[in-house]
């Protein structure tokens, strides 16, 4: 039997139309389709929804506006599910839920007697794996290398008198079976004044009593003796083959830190550098590097990549003092070329005193032109059996430029007692010199 309109009480309840939020991912659907009627499958024939054709041929069913075509959804009625009593529950759940209790209880159990075992246990000792032996080799030729070697024979000088005390850096040049000499600077020994103790420290922080064997102060280099033999000894290089760019390593006592390693390069060569006072002036054609070097370092040796030594640290250029009093480093150090100072050290260990070359002249060191201007000649010195003459200007020395008086001696002390010279002047003219020597 067709359900009309008219008899609306018998149709079943529809569900209330789905709104879809639009979507352009969708197609939409032309108005011109057809639509075929979708029954449920198990309903009886009376639910069948009439189609087109059906609803044309019923006169009695009132003509209905249909409306825009949409998409067709199959109906599904909605499940419901009937409460039940709570006794009413199947075996087969009860059960379930029975064994899902106990589990939950013996894995409560089990897991607090695990975790009452691992804490009444103790935890295991930890043990790191180390490295054996040496993983990173020095080269003989790194900085490492050569400080390994050098430091032996670099040792720590202290100087006390009533009238003050010092301290400065030296090392070993050479050793006998009962004694040893160490080369140090001037200023390091003397000072502390007259009548002075010195006491050498070595790097393993043994001692010895030291004496003065002799001293040069135009040069600033001194000399100790121990009672301390087969020593190693500091292999003495060549300042000749130094170049500008050469590695450089000082070590030294700086401020008292003994053993301490720096490095750096060559940054010049035969710069003019004056040390002391008027009545005891010091004239080194240095070795400039930017290896720090700090007050306490004077004496100690300056290295190079073999680990030779090629200067005595000196002197230092500084911008003022600190806060203590002490100057520091700026980059600025000075070095003793190892040439002059082996000259010097091997006559002092001979002789108590050295020499040091003159051209037998008296200079103007008040001249501000440029060039040094003689003031006199000594008679009976090298320059005066020459036509050089009071207030002659000197411009260069072996075709070096000179800017002063100060200057001119350092490059005469440079050389040695008997070298022959060329002295040109402001004129042009070149007058040759046998260097003559002088005591100290």
């Amino acid at each position: 039997m067709t359900q009309t309109p008219e008899d609306p009480q018998n149709l079943p309840e529809m569900p209330s139309p789905i709104d879809l939020p639009t979507n352009e991912s969708f197609s939409t659907i032309p108005e011109t389709s057809t639509f075929e009627p979708v029954a449920t499958p198990d309903a009886p024939a009376e639910m069948q929804v009439p189609t087109e054709m059906q609803v044309a041929e019923t006169a009695a069913v009132p003509a209905v506006v249909a409306p825009a075509p949409a998409p067709t959804f199959v109906y599904a009625p909605p499940v419901t599910f009937t409460e039940q009593p709570a006794g009413s529950a199947s075996p087969a759940v009860k059960k379930a839920i029975i064994a899902g209790i106990i589990s939950g209880l013996l894995a409560g159990m089990i897991g607090f007697m695990s975790a009452s075992m691992i804490g009444n246990t103790p935890s295991p000792s930890i043990s790191l794996p180390a490295s054996s032996g040496d993983t990173s080799p020095r080269a003989d030729d790194s900085i490492a290398g050569i400080a390994q070697a050098v430091l032996p024979v670099v040792v720590s000088i202290d100087v006390s008198s009533s009238q003050g005390s010092g301290t400065g850096s030296g090392f070993i040049i050479r050793s006998t079976a009962s004694e040893s000499f160490i080369l140090t600077n001037n200023h390091v020994v003397d000072g502390a004044g007259g009548s002075q103790d010195i006491t050498v420290t070595f790097q393993d922080q043994t001692k010895e009593v030291a004496t003065i064997v002799g001293t040069d102060a135009s040069y600033d280099l001194a000399v100790l003796q121990i009672n301390r033999g087969n020593l190693p000894v500091a292999a003495l290089g060549d300042s000749d083959d130094v170049v500008v760019g050469d590695a450089t390593i000082a070590i030294g006592s700086p401020l008292g830190l003994t053993g301490t390693v720096t490095s750096g390069i060559v940054s010049a060569l035969n710069r003019p550098v004056t040390a002391g006072d008027a009545t005891d002036v010091s004239f080194i054609s240095a070795i400039q590097t930017d290896a720090a070097i700090n007050p306490g370092n004077s004496g100690g040796p300056l290295v190079n990549s073999r680990g030779e030594v090629i200067g005595v640290n000196s002197a230092i250029a500084t911008t003022g003092s600190s806060v203590s009093g002490q100057s520091g480093s700026i980059g600025l150090g000075f070095a003793i070329p190892i040439n002059q100072a082996r000259r010097v050290a091997t006559e002092l260990i001979a002789t108590g005193s050295s020499t040091y070359p003159v051209i037998g002249v008296q200079l103007d060191m008040t001249y501000e032109g440029q060039g040094a201007r003689v003031e006199a000649i000594v008679e009976g010195g090298p320059a005066s059996g020459t036509e050089l003459a009071a207030g002659d200007v000197i411009t260069e020395i072996d075709g070096v430029k000179v800017s002063d008086g100060t200057e001119l001696v350092v490059r005469i002390r440079a050389k040695n007692s008997g070298d022959v010279v060329e002295l040109t002047l402001e004129d042009g003219s070149v007058i040759e010199v046998t260097l003559g020597s002088d005591q100290n």
